[in-house]
C-alpha cells in the first residue's frame, strides 16, 4: 500500500468500528460514505496486517490496535517489542519512522556531511540508521549543552525532526504504560536527587519565562551561512537564541518535557548481536507484508539501477536517501560453490543468504521508490510471517502468500526448517495472546519469562539455519493440485485441537490456519507423501521411518524430558496428544496410553 492509498482510508478505521460493535464497515450507514474501493482496501490491508482474521473479526492484537491512536504498522511494532524486552529501541524506531526524515536532501552532494554521517549508518537498513542517529543525538544533548545544533548541522540533520521524534517517543511510551504493556519507571528515591531535579526544573521554567517575555521584542532574521547546510534547523537556531544570551530555548523545552536521565540510559544501552537480530525480527513482522524482492538481473545492472518488485507493483527503485542506495553491495548475494559429484547446473544460483527488503512506505513521484528499507533473510522471514503458505508433498517447493515461490533442493533441510517454523509461530502467537490478556491485570495470564526466553533462543537458532535455495526467490506460478479431496478422506490433524481437513479450493490438506500441505506439485513422485524415510528425533533419539506429516506431528508433541525423572513418572505424566495418536493398552504394563504408531512400536521394544 502506497502512502497515498493509506491517506485515502476512511477516517473511522474498521478496527475501531469492529471494537465498537458497528458491524461490517461496508454496510455502515455513513452520513458521507467513503468510496467502496477505499473500504475494501482498508479491510484487505488490515487482514494482511493480522488485525482481522479470515472471518473479518478482530484478532487479539487487532483489538488492542483499535484502542491505540497510531498507525497499524507502528502499533504492531510497539506491541511486539514489549514481549521481548525491546521496548526502548522499538519506541525510538517507531517514533523516528513516524516523522519526516531528519536527513536533509541538499547534503547528498556534500562530501563532508557524507563522511560525518557514515558512522551512523547501519548495514541492516534505514530503521536502524535512524535509531543510531536518534541515540547519538540524545547522547550529544546530554553531554554538551547547546552543542547538538552544530552536531546536526555538520551531519546534514534537521534537528527539529529529532525533537518531534523525541516527543512522539514519549507519547508512545505513555500509551504502552496506559495499556499495561510497559511498567512505569520509578522516580529517584534519594531525597537529594529529588531536590536536585526540582532545582533544575525550577531553573528551566525560569529560563522559559524569560524567553517568552523577550520573544516578541526580538527581530527574527533568516540568514544563509555559506558552507553550512540546512534551513529549518537554522531558523530554529535563530528562534532558540531569542532570549537569554547563550541559552538554547529548544534545549530548555526538551529537558522540561523529558526525563533526560531515562532517555540517556535508553540511548546509551548498546544492543548485543542477539538483541539486534530479535529487533530486526520484530520490525519485519511489524512491516509484513510490505516486502520487496530483488530483480533476478540486478547483478547485471549498475549499482544505481537496482530494481525490486512487490506483490502489487513491479520495477521499483530505492529512494536516494536509503542506506542501500549508497551501499548496494550489502544486498548482493554470494553463490555457494558446487558440491563435489554434483553438476554445476543443478546448483547454479544456490545460496543460503538470499534477502528480502521490508519497507515502511512506497513513494510514487516520477518513479516509485522504496522508503525506509530493512533487509531480512528471505527463507526465514517468509516461513515465520507469511499469511498463507503452500507446500508440495516433500516440502521442497513452497509458495508464500500466492506470490513468492521457494524451491529448496534438500527435502530434509526444507522439512526441518518448516517444522521449526510451525512450532515457533505457535509459541510466538500463544505468548503474544497471553501478553495481551495479562495487560488487563488478570492473575496468571501474562507470558512466563522462561517461555519467552525459550522462544527467544528458538528464534535465534532458526535464523542461523543455512539452507541453500535458488537465487533469487521467484514469483510463484500457477499451482497444480495432485490430490483430490476424496483421495484421502478423514486424515487426522497435526496439532492438538486442530482438525486437518482437505482444502477444496487449493487441493491438499489444510494443516493450520496458514499452512496448506501437498497442494503443489514437485519434480518428485506424486506419491512421495506416502513414502517414509528414516529420521532420528533430536529429543527422544527415536529412529524410525516417517512421512513428512508424521515427522512434523512427532516434533510438535515430543519435548526433551528431564533426565532425573524416573521412567514410571514420565509415563504417568499426561502426554500432549495430537490427532495422530490413538488409545493403546499395554498388557505388560497394564496401562492405557495415547501413542502414535511409531511410539507404540517403541514402547513394545522396551518389553522385549
Amino acid at each position: 500500500m502506497t502512502s497515498r492509498q493509506r491517506a485515502n482510508l476512511p477516517f473511522l478505521h474498521p478496527p475501531q468500528m469492529k471494537s465498537m460493535g458497528l458491524g461490517d464497515p461496508r454496510t455502515f450507514p455513513f452520513l458521507e460514505p467513503p468510496p467502496q474501493s477505499s473500504l475494501e482496501t482498508a479491510v484487505r490491508y488490515l487482514r494482511e496486517q493480522g488485525a482481522l482474521d479470515g472471518a473479518e473479526s478482530l484478532t487479539p492484537i487487532g483489538s488492542l490496535l483499535a484502542q491505540l491512536p497510531v498507525d497499524v504498522v507502528i502499533g504492531k511494532m510497539l506491541v511486539l517489542g514489549a514481549l521481548f524486552g525491546l521496548a526502548g529501541p522499538v519506541l525510538s524506531v517507531a517514533a523516528a519512522l513516524s516523522v519526516q526524515s531528519p536527513f536533509l536532501r541538499t547534503t547528498r552532494t556534500n562530501p563532508d556531511c557524507a563522511t560525518a554521517r557514515r558512522p551512523l549508518e547501519s548495514p541492516h537498513g534505514d530503521p536502524l540508521t535512524l535509531l543510531n542517529t536518534f541515540n547519538e543525538w540524545v547522547q550529544v544533548k546530554s553531554e554538551r549543552a547547546g552543542g547538538s545544533r552544530k552536531w546536526c548541522r555538520r551531519r546534514g540533520l534537521e534537528e527539529h525532526r529529532l525533537y518531534e521524534a523525541a516527543n512522539l517517543r514519549r507519547q508512545f511510551q505513555e500509551l504502552l504504560r496506559d495499556h499495561g504493556l510497559l511498567e512505569a519507571v520509578q522516580g529517584p528515591r534519594d531525597s537529594s536527587a529529588r531536590q536536585s531535579r526540582h532545582r533544575e526544573r525550577r531553573e528551566l521554567h525560569r529560563l522559559r519565562r524569560r524567553h517568552e517575555e523577550t520573544e516578541g521584542r526580538k527581530r527574527k532574521v533568516l540568514k544563509l551561512r555559506e558552507g553550512e547546510a540546512g534551513s529549518s534547523s537554522d531558523e530554529g537556531d535563530c528562534a532558540g537564541r531569542a532570549g537569554p544570551p547563550g541559552v538554547d530555548i529548544q534545549d530548555v523545552k526538551f529537558k522540561l518535557r523529558h526525563n533526560v536521565d531515562e532517555l540517556q540510559a535508553a540511548a546509551g544501552a548498546a544492543l548485543s548481536s542477539h538483541q539486534l537480530a530479535l529487533l530486526k525480527l520484530v520490525l519485519c513482522r511489524g512491516l509484513y507484508p510490505q516486502l520487496a524482492v530483488p530483480d533476478q538481473y540486478n547483478s547485471c545492472r549498475k549499482d544505481s539501477d537496482q530494481i525490486f518488485h512487490t506483490k502489487n507493483k513491479q520495477g521499483i527503485v530505492l529512494h536516494p536517501t536509503c542506506v542501500f542506495a549508497g551501499s548496494p553491495e550489502l544486498l548482493q548475494t554470494t553463490e555457494e560453490k558446487a558440491e563435489p559429484g554434483r553438476s554445476r547446473g543443478s546448483q547454479e544460483g544456490l545460496s543460503s543468504r538470499h534477502q528480502l527488503l521490508a519497507f515502511v512506505s512506497l513513494l510514487e513521484t516520477n518513479k516509485p521508490y522504496l522508503v525506509n528499507c530493512l533487509r531480512a533473510p528471505a527463507l526465514q522471514a517468509l516461513l515465520l510471517f507469511s499469511r498463507a503458505l503452500d507446500t508440495s508433498a516433500d516440502c521442497t517447493r513452497l509458495v508464500a502468500d500466492s506470490w513468492l515461490e521457494l524451491c529448496v533442493p534438500d527435502s530434509e533441510a526444507a522439512l526441518r526448517l518448516l517444522s521449526a517454523a510451525l512450532q515457533l509461530r505457535a509459541a510466538w502467537e500463544g505468548l503474544l495472546n497471553r501478553q495481551l490478556e495479562g495487560r488487563r491485570g488478570e492473575p496468571g495470564r501474562g507470558p512466563d519469562s522462561r517461555e519467552v526466553a525459550t522462544l527467544r533462543q528458538g528464534l535465534l537458532e532458526f535464523l542461523q539455519h543455512e539452507v541453500s535455495a535458488p537465487s533469487p526467490v521467484q514469483p510463484g506460478q500457477g499451482r497444480v493440485c495432485p490430490r483430490t479431496v476424496a483421495a484421502a478422506p478423514g486424515l487426522p490433524g497435526l496439532f492438538q485441537g486442530a482438525e486437518m481437513t482437505p482444502d477444496e479450493e487449493k487441493g491438499g490438506y489444510r494443516v493450520t490456519e496458514f499452512l496448506t500441505y501437498n497442494c503443489l506439485t514437485s519434480d518428485t513422485d506424486l506419491y512421495s507423501d506416502c513414502l517414509r524415510s528414516f529420521w532420528t528425533c533430536p529429543h527422544c533419539a527415536l529412529y524410525m521411518p516417517f512421512t513428512p506429516l508424521e515427522r512434523m506431528a512427532h516434533e510438535s508433541s515430543c519435548r526433551p524430558q528431564p533426565q532425573e525423572a524416573p521412567l514410571e513418572e514420565a509415563a504417568e505424566s499426561p502426554a500432549k496428544a495430537t490427532a495422530l495418536q490413538r488409545p493403546y493398552h499395554c498388557d505388560a504394563c497394564e496401562r492405557d496410553f495415547m501413542f502414535t504408531s511409531t511410539e507404540i512400536l517403541r514402547h513394545r521394544k522396551q518389553h522385549q
